[in-house]
């Protein structure tokens, strides 16, 4: 008999299905035939036995075990536990794709949920000792100066708006001759966030190398671990599961948005006293300033 191999670890996840879906490429053959049976209706996967998914899926009962170690579980109840929980998660991505002919309400249900999905999915593979070094670099820092082109530029201009939780001067750059001047003008006490969804735009990763080069800290918030990630201080890997489907909504933006929140009010909790009675006057101001009088020197029209 063959041997049944181990489990493998950098699949494990919270949600099965899309580790199935991620997966596909490296299964064997036979093993394929059971990922695109859970695929295609985790629900009757969830309610069969190792003989009855084997059926219908026809492959041998053997085969079914080795799938289930192939994506990372210890066996068939492991991974059917997991698949419970993957149900319970919401719409796979892989049930999510965006037809030309689906009417308004399938395309609201699909988003909504691919992008709930893919949310939880960054959540539980953020990593904690990462992101809780990043919070304590940015505690510290004398100023703090976002880099992104793009779609990350747009997460750059709301982490910039959010300067009054980081408490100290930030400043968000777009352009990569800019970039490159704040870059060469840093020192110790400067912290720069570099998004990049995939890790290899050439212009962030050369303006966060200067940035270093000049005693800059340097915080790499990205999808993937590439090219940026190994010049950074810190990672923030925020992997989401974008793909490119012309109609894929960009959930890795989302997430990316989520982490400069989570980020500004970590590092905004560690502000006491003044700095936290001057926020909340800046916030009394700002209410009023939206919903007080128009001034009299204002034009009705």
């Amino acid at each position: 008999m063959s041997r049944i191999p181990e489990p493998n670890p950098r699949r494990a996840g919270p949600n099965i299905l899309e580790v199935v879906r991620l997966s596909l490429d490296e299964l064997r053959k036979s093993e394929r035939k059971v990922a695109d049976l859970v695929l295609g209706n985790p629900a009757q996967v969830l309610a069969g036995t190792v003989a009855e998914v084997a059926k219908l899926a026809d492959v041998s009962q053997p085969t079914v075990i080795r799938f289930c170690t192939a994506v990372g579980c210890t066996g068939f109840h492991d991974f059917r536990l997991r698949l419970a929980q993957s149900v319970a998660l919401g719409t796979p991505a892989t049930h999510s794709v965006i037809r030309a002919d689906d009417p308004p309400s399938a395309v609201v249900e699909k988003i909504f949920e691919y992008t709930m999905t893919s949310l939880d999915w960054a959540r539980h593979h953020l990593d904690a000792a990462a992101l809780g070094a990043a919070i304590e670099l940015l505690a510290a820092a004398r100023s703090i100066t976002f880099f992104g082109f793009g779609a990350s530029a747009i997460v750059a201009q709301d982490a910039e708006q959010k300067f009054p939780l980081f408490g100290v001067p930030c400043r968000a750059l777009a352009d990569n001759h800019q970039q490159v001047m704040a870059a060469a003008m840093m020192g110790p006490e400067d912290v720069v966030i570099a998004i990049s969804n995939t890790g290899q735009s050439h212009g962030i990763i050369e303006a966060a190398r200067i940035a270093r080069d000049h005693g800059a800290r340097t915080i790499a918030l990205t999808g993937a671990r590439a090219a940026l990630s190994d010049l950074c201080d810190i990672t923030l890997l925020v992997e989401t599961l974008d793909n490119t489907d012309a109609f894929t909504p960009t959930t890795s933006r989302v997430a990316a948005l989520v982490i400069i929140d989570v980020l500004s009010t970590a590092v905004a909790l560690r502000r006491h006293g003044d700095q936290m009675d001057r926020m909340r006057d800046m916030k009394m101001t700002l209410s009023h300033f939206r919903t007080g009088p128009a001034s009299s020197e204002e034009d009705p029209d």
